[in-house]
């Protein structure tokens, strides 16, 4: 079925790898802002991520025949998603203290508050 619609393997391939990073690194942000949205703590995150990152193998064996059962790798995705995650998280936390405790903090970065003077 291959050959019907493309001449070689190794383009779609790099395209399809692509789009599956682009989306686990995407679902990564998106689980640790929801996390934050629910008020719950930065542990949840870290199970979320360790969950999504048993997707992500997954999904690297069944496409791509790599390996599922690699500790090394999944070691890799881990962290990856879980830098990811913890800037989706970190970001909606700090946006959430400063809209919803206006009074109290002010936002010094994109990752942070402070107590106002």
């Amino acid at each position: 079925m291959q050959g019907l619609f493309f001449e070689t393997d190794t383009g779609v391939r790099y395209v399809l790898r692509a789009l599956v990073l682009l989306v686990g690194f995407w679902t990564a942000w998106r689980t640790g802002k929801a996390v934050a949205e629910g008020w719950e703590g930065y542990v949840i995150v870290v199970v979320y991520t360790a969950l999504l990152a048993i997707l992500m193998r997954f999904l690297h064996f069944a496409l791509f025949e790599g390996p599922f059962v690699s500790p090394f790798y999944y070691v890799i995705d881990f962290l990856l998603l879980l830098v990811l995650s913890t800037i989706g998280f970190q970001m909606r936390r700090t946006r959430q203290m400063v809209d919803n405790y206006y009074w109290l903090y002010d936002q010094t970065s994109a990752f942070s508050w402070k107590k106002k003077d």
